[in-house]
């Protein structure tokens, strides 16, 4: 795995748990099926492997995520709005 792009994608998710969870997810997405299940969605590069491919899609925000509440409060409780 390429170290820069992993400390930029660390620096976007905050989290090293939730980004090692985000990224194995997608190489297992690119993996399914011989690699036939899911194609990236950056232009790939040659040399690449399928983690760089994933950590690369989350840097370019070709890539999403949401983080889950982690309390019964989070959930029920109503977002602030911006007054404007």
């Amino acid at each position: 795995m390429n170290a820069e792009l992993s400390k930029k994608a660390l620096e976007k998710v905050g989290n090293p748990n939730i980004l090692v969870n985000l990224i194995s997810r997608r190489v297992r997405q690119l993996n399914s099926a011989g690699g036939t299940g899911s194609r990236p969605l950056i232009e790939t590069a040659s040399g690449l492997g399928v983690a760089d491919i994933a950590l690369l899609e989350l840097v370019e925000d070709k890539m999403g995520w949401e983080p889950i509440p982690s309390t019964p409060e989070e959930l029920t409780a109503p977002k602030k709005r911006k007054k404007g």
